[in-house]
């Protein structure tokens, strides 16, 4: 039991202090309201607060071809609670363009435990925003280097 212990109580103490939101994607006033989704969507990603990101009620995500998110209120409650959102640490080198209703965000999020970083990824995430809410996400994950 003393050997679980010493096992468990530094993993516990690993996901508490696990910093959440170590840097994300700032606010930027030249940003159009699209742009302004999509990085309110981004910074959920980190901060794990929802309260500006607006979907749409029907509102859907796939990542890498497949469906994650089925509506709104799933996807909010998936950014404040996802455990899979929780290893997110920061999101840097982030870029946007714009087409009509579309914005695509380009960004890399680095993910791991406490302070270390495990892995870094290049995200490409397509957003369709509507009338001031996120209708559509489609989310691609790249490795970088190894270019899957």
């Amino acid at each position: 039991m003393r050997y679980l212990s010493s096992l468990c109580l530094p993993a516990v103490a690993a996901v508490i202090a696990m910093p959440t939101g170590v840097a994300a994607a700032a606010p930027v006033p030249g940003d159009s309201p699209r742009e302004q989704q999509a990085r309110a969507y981004v910074e959920a990603l980190v901060t794990h607060n929802p309260d500006d990101v607006k979907f749409a009620p029907d509102a859907k995500r796939y990542e890498v071809g497949i469906q994650t998110g089925y509506s709104g209120a799933q996807l909010s409650n998936d950014l404040r609670n996802g455990l899979q959102y929780k290893v997110i640490q920061r999101i840097r080198d982030y870029s946007t363009t714009e087409n009509g209703n579309a914005v695509v965000a380009k960004y890399l999020l680095d993910a791991g435990v406490g302070t270390t970083t495990l892995a870094t990824v290049q995200i490409t995430e397509s957003f369709e925003v509507i009338d001031g809410s996120i209708h559509l996400i489609i989310a691609d994950i790249k490795i970088p280097g190894l270019g899957m």
